[in-house]
């Protein structure tokens, strides 16, 4: 019976993926997410090469996917972040043109 290995940062990349949706609303979210898509595709094409020589592919896998997730949800937290400055910003403008 062959020993297989583990893949390389799976273990990495399904702990960042669960932290990119953890902590997507706090903007860091994106980041961590980043970072796993980034690790992630080492150990991807790794397994492709010869899939019978690692173990461990559905922890890189469910860890791309929420890296994926939590990389749309702080997408999406950012962007509202920013339309509520720009929203506050242009009322806050016209309360004080309208107030000189």
């Amino acid at each position: 019976m062959e020993i297989k290995k583990t893949l390389p940062n799976a273990i990495a990349v399904l702990v960042l993926g669960i932290c990119s949706i953890v902590f997507s609303c706090l903007g860091i979210g994106l980041i961590f997410g980043i970072i796993g898509l980034v690790l992630s595709s080492n150990g991807r094409k790794l397994y492709k090469e010869s899939p019978n020589a690692y173990e461990g592919f559905g922890m890189l896998n469910a860890g791309f996917i929420m890296s994926i997730i939590g990389t749309v949800l702080g997408s999406i937290y950012i962007l509202y972040i920013l339309f509520y400055i720009v929203i506050i910003g242009g009322a806050l403008a016209t309360i004080f043109a309208a107030a000189h």
